[in-house]
């Protein structure tokens, strides 16, 4: 059957998974992995629908990448070492282009955060992407969301509003004047980067960690709430891009970095006397009490799947 499941798998998915802790890949029952001496083993997932986490005209290799980088941002949050990756992929029709390009984005994210495919699934029916990322730190040694105390500095990586502003333009929602920061925009969101590198040096480093998928506000409550802490925000202070700050609604472009979601950037505490890691910026403190505050808050503080 040449297009059926196996024949899928053989096809597109098999030599995908050389990697220094893969034992045994794709093609048997389940995947073997080495997990070196002393360490811990850090597994998250990570779904992705149809029109619901990006467009269905988005291309094939953007899909697989975004979806991959994604879920490896997970363990960028948790300072680990990335292991391997497994996907499960669902599909209306096999149809050869599609599956062509997809698994060159696919290839090129397993290259660029060094997860190769271990595993996974296939089968029929609306599309969507399932990405388990596993990874590993030496035991007792990574991040987590509590561990915050008043008195740390709240830092972010990169810059943030990116990802949103660029899903508007896909999406036909905006359009700008300047044509490479409108590419620039929607590349951060077809193509983002999980910070493993910066999440591994934090280890031992920073007192808590999350990586910004649902929003800056959103993600800094859950850090909040984890650490049983306050956050205070300067918006002012807040890292955006020059592609962004093109935009001619600059409320609109601050709304985005404070709730827009998708830049996969990493949020973390670091203690008063901490060196801030290049590329970071400090955007706000850690006080006593809880939740979060902000000299602007939009109503929105970021994405939900049940509210919105």
């Amino acid at each position: 059957m040449a297009n059926g499941e196996f024949s899928l798998i053989q096809q597109y998915f098999v030599g995908l998974g050389e990697g220094p802790f893969v034992e045994r890949g794709v093609g048997d029952d389940a995947a073997t992995l080495r997990v070196p001496a002393g360490h811990v083993l850090h597994v998250s997932t990570d779904t992705a629908l149809v029109d619901v986490h990006f467009p269905s005209d988005l291309p094939a290799a953007d899909m697989a990448y975004r979806s991959v980088m994604a879920a490896a941002s997970d363990l960028a949050a948790m300072g680990a070492q990335p292991m391997a990756l497994l996907l499960s992929l669902t599909l209306p029709a096999v149809e050869k282009d599609w599956l062509q390009q997809f698994t060159a984005g696919l290839k090129a994210a397993c290259r660029e955060t060094g997860l190769p495919l271990a595993g996974g699934d296939t089968t029929r029916g609306a599309l969507s992407l399932t990405v388990t990322v596993l990874g590993s730190t030496p035991e007792s040694q990574f991040l987590t969301r509590g561990g915050a105390k008043p008195g740390d500095r709240l830092c972010v990586s990169g810059t943030l509003g990116d990802a949103a502003a660029g899903l508007s333009i896909l999406k036909g929602e905006v359009s700008m004047r300047c044509p490479d920061a409108e590419q620039a925009l929607r590349d951060r969101f077809a193509r983002p980067t999980a910070r493993l590198t910066l999440g591994q040096a934090l280890r031992g480093i920073a007192s808590a960690a999350i990586d910004i998928s649902d929003g800056l506000l959103a993600d800094a409550g859950h850090l909040a709430t984890a650490s049983d802490i306050g956050i205070e925000i300067d918006s002012a202070q807040i890292p955006l891009s020059d592609a962004l700050r093109s935009l001619d609604d600059t409320e609109q472009a601050l709304r985005w970095a404070l709730a827009g979601g998708d830049d996969y950037e990493l949020l973390f505490c670091l203690s008063p006397l901490a060196a801030l890691p290049a590329g970071c910026t400090e955007i706000g403190r850690v006080v006593a009490g809880s939740g979060i505050s902000c000299d602007v808050m939009p109503e929105q503080l970021g994405y939900d799947h049940f509210t919105h």
